[in-house]
């Protein structure tokens, strides 16, 4: 009864924050929309338009008063999946039909948000038995995610424009394939070969980051809510792990999965308290990372 009691508790407050952040940026789109429209347009600041969708699938997809098999269910995955199709089609679209090495010069790991969307909102269609849609945004999002991470993995210009205070968005190197094995597993309905090899490939990842500590100096020195990006790869990461302990069943992936499991706690409770004690740069006097100078950037 505890356990089943504390998730509900933590499924509330998330659905809480996720709503007061969801009223906050309706307010910011009525009384700033300059800004919006500089998010839009910019490089970097676009492929965070997905990460409100994002969580909203996530929570979904955790829903416990929301049955996968309900009506209910299949009309907030559409309200919540359509939205990331729409800007699947402005970025994607970009990437297809502008001119040479568009993609290699606007290129960056927050990038990976948008196939991160797919991935998220083709897990929540298999759940609830949609397979067709989960199979369409599952290649959608696959195809576009191996042409990113060739062009991401060459470190072309684009990959260099990423702010220094940034940097921890790197980390979505390991969300992106980690959430593939997920979903496959979730349309697939056991986490056989492809998951575990997308698992490996983000394992391998992760240890990449891990080793380069002096990757993310810069980025340490003074807490920025762009820590936080360091919290949902672990968290997907550990979820991984856990499926891949249970269909092999062995004491090594056990040991794997309780490791990956205490980091991600460990890491999301650490964050949770530097944001407490900086409660101040969550809603600074201006916004100095995105103003009306930069809507020359590229649409």
């Amino acid at each position: 009864m505890l356990p089943s009691t504390a998730f509900v508790l933590l499924w509330s407050l998330a659905l809480f924050t996720l709503l007061s952040l969801s009223l906050l940026y309706i307010f910011r789109c009525f009384f700033h929309f300059h800004m919006v429209k500089a998010e839009f347009l910019d490089h970097v600041g676009v492929n965070y338009l997905f990460a409100p969708w994002i969580s909203w699938l996530l929570l979904l997809q955790s829903a416990p008063f929301v049955p996968p098999n309900t009506r209910c269910y299949l009309v907030l995955w559409w309200v919540f999946a359509i939205p990331v199709v729409v800007l699947d089609v402005k970025i994607y679209g970009q990437w297809f039909t502008k001119g040479k090495r568009f993609l290699a010069t606007v290129a960056n790991p927050s990038s990976q948000l948008s196939v991160i969307g797919n991935l998220v909102g083709a897990r929540a269609a298999a759940k609830m038995g949609c397979k067709e849609s989960a199979v369409c945004m599952f290649s959608l999002g696959m195809a576009h995610y191996l042409v990113l991470f060739v062009t991401l993995y060459q470190r072309l210009s684009g990959s260099d424009r990423l702010p220094a205070m940034l940097r921890p968005v790197f980390f979505l190197f390991i969300a992106a394939p980690s959430m593939a094995s997920l979903a496959w597993d979730s349309i697939s309905g056991t986490f056989d070969t492809p998951s575990k090899m997308l698992f490996f490939l983000s394992l391998f990842l992760f240890t990449s980051l891990v080793s380069r500590p002096t990757l993310f100096k810069k980025s340490m020195r003074r807490f920025n809510v762009a820590w936080w990006a360091y919290s949902f790869p672990l968290t997907v990461l550990a979820l991984a792990s856990t499926e891949y302990a249970q269909e092999v069943k062995g004491g090594r992936a056990h040991g794997l999965m309780l490791v990956l499991s205490t980091l991600s706690i460990l890491v999301s409770l650490g964050l949770m308290v530097f944001t407490a004690l900086n409660t101040n740069i969550l809603l600074p006097d201006n916004d100095s990372t995105l103003s009306p100078n930069d809507l020359g950037t590229t649409a």
